[in-house]
């Protein structure tokens, strides 16, 4: 019994020590985490107070006082604000600028660094065939190696994130430098063609992509109604976009100059025409080149049509013979060939244009509502396609004197007109002056204030009984 007592009192006592033990543990602990807790606040703080300093130099583009402060940031507070490297990479692009020789190259290794550092502490942001395109467009500006390796830098950056390479101007000057790597015999002819398609795809593939995310958009503002701040924002910057978009293009079609004339293209293909007539991808390339630069009336291109209609009937033997049975007089036959190609093409781009072409085909024929519905049809598979908006505008203003009962009706019909001419300088801004232009000539000829006025007409609906179908809110006065 007593044994027993004793063992129970030693037990008691060592649980007491280790009760102590661990008290004294978790306070120890305590003391630690507190210490580590306020160290964080102050490199949170001495964060703050560096980044500060550096930008208010950065601001001011006093980059020789922000250097050191940049370089503590990088050190000590890697992932603290987004902010220090896009300073950062202004600050290293200055000091490439101002560098020469090989500290010019010591500085742009600096630029891509940081833009790495970017990408690592914050890769929500510019994506990495973004930043692969800068680095490109910052060798072509600063004229840092040959003009081979610019190019490949180009290449390199589209090859390996072709999603993200979007940048209009980075774009541009890719393709630019392939056609002067052409001039100096350091490209074939046929690799600028292929690089020109590659590149206009893609520059229709995001001016698509911008006008799909902005349409509703415009149709809503237009109809009256409001839009919060965020889609403000994706309108506005949307439309800046698209023009850069627009400029872009054209720029790219001016570098392509009289590389892709006819008087080029015919001898060049022709050359080969015996060589590669069994060749369907040879077949095809030729088919768009000649089809896009209309040089259609060579018979070279109902050679090539007619044997790659034979190889393999698709999208573009059938466009081209279309066009081939239209200069034959054969409208009817032209249109079967047209809609098939229609139906078979894969490419959005060339599919509208080919509605378009079936559209113009009706419009010209007097039948305006078929000629709309492929309009239509050519705008659903490229919402960018101002053109198209424009010809259903001009159709619809065309018929005012058949639209309506009584002279304000007819006229009334012209702001319909108007706003498709809207919807088209907004999603496509090489229309922007023509569109721009037709809208001051149908405003001019919808009613006046004073008309509304007159006819009590103000906010009132008018209905058309027409192809046109549809109605339209007076304004309020």
């Amino acid at each position: 019994m007593v044994y027993k007592n004793f063992i129970r009192l030693k037990i008691t006592i060592i649980e007491k020590q280790l009760q102590m033990k661990l008290k004294a543990t978790l306070f120890l602990l305590g003391i630690l985490f507190t210490a580590q807790a306020n160290d964080a606040n102050t490199n949170n703080e001495d964060c703050a107070t560096t980044l500060s300093l550096f930008a208010e130099s950065a601001k001011i583009e006093n980059y020789s006082t922000a250097l050191p402060y940049l370089e503590e940031l990088r050190r000590d507070c890697p992932s603290y604000h987004l902010s220090i490297y896009q300073y950062g990479e202004r600050l290293y692009l200055d000091r490439i600028e101002k560098a020469s020789g090989a500290d010019k190259i010591k500085e742009f290794n600096e630029y891509k660094k940081i833009s790495r550092e970017r990408l690592q502490y914050f890769p929500n942001g510019k994506k990495e065939g973004a930043m692969l395109a800068d680095f490109a467009q910052v060798m072509f500006d600063h004229q840092i190696g040959t003009v081979e390796e610019q190019f490949q830098a180009f290449e390199s950056a589209y090859a390996k994130d072709k999603e993200n390479f979007t940048s209009p101007k980075a774009l541009y000057t890719y393709f630019s430098l392939a056609v002067d790597l052409q001039e100096i015999g350091k490209k074939q002819i046929q690799e600028v063609f292929n690089l020109y398609d590659e590149i206009i795809s893609k520059i229709e593939e995001e001016e698509n992509a911008l006008a799909s995310r902005i349409t509703p958009l415009i149709e809503r503002q237009d109809a009256g109604g409001d839009l919060n701040q965020t889609e403000d924002k994706l309108l506005k910057n949307g439309e800046i976009n698209l023009r850069a978009y627009a400029q872009v293009k054209e720029s790219v079609n001016g570098k392509l100059g009289i590389l892709a004339d006819c008087t080029n293209l015919i001898p060049l293909y022709n050359k080969d025409f015996e060589e590669r007539k069994t060749d369907v991808d040879w077949l095809k390339g030729v088919n768009i080149r000649l089809s896009e630069k209309e040089c259609t009336e060579d018979p070279l291109f109902f050679k090539v049509s007619q044997a790659l209609h034979d190889l393999e009937p698709s999208a573009r033997s059938a466009y081209s013979l279309g066009l081939q049975a239209e200069a034959d007089g054969k409208s009817k036959l032209a249109l079967q060939y047209f809609n098939q190609s229609a139906e078979l093409e894969t490419d959005n781009s060339r599919k509208a244009n080919t509605y378009y072409k079936i559209a113009e085909n009706y419009r010209k024929g007097g039948n305006s509502s078929q000629a709309r519905a492929f309009y239509r049809k050519a705008i659903d598979a490229k919402p960018s396609f101002g053109r198209a908006y424009l010809q259903i505008a001009n159709m619809i203003a065309a018929s005012s004197n058949s639209c309506g009962e009584t002279v304000f009706e007819k006229r009334a019909i012209n702001w319909l007109a108007a706003d498709l001419a809207r919807t088209a300088a907004r999603v496509d801004p090489s229309v922007a002056n023509n569109a721009n232009s037709a809208i001051e000539s149908y405003t001019a000829r919808a009613p006046s204030k004073s008309d509304i006025f007159q006819e009590g007409m103000q906010g009132k609906t008018v209905t058309f009984n027409c192809w046109v179908g549809g109605s339209v809110k007076v304004p309020n006065l």
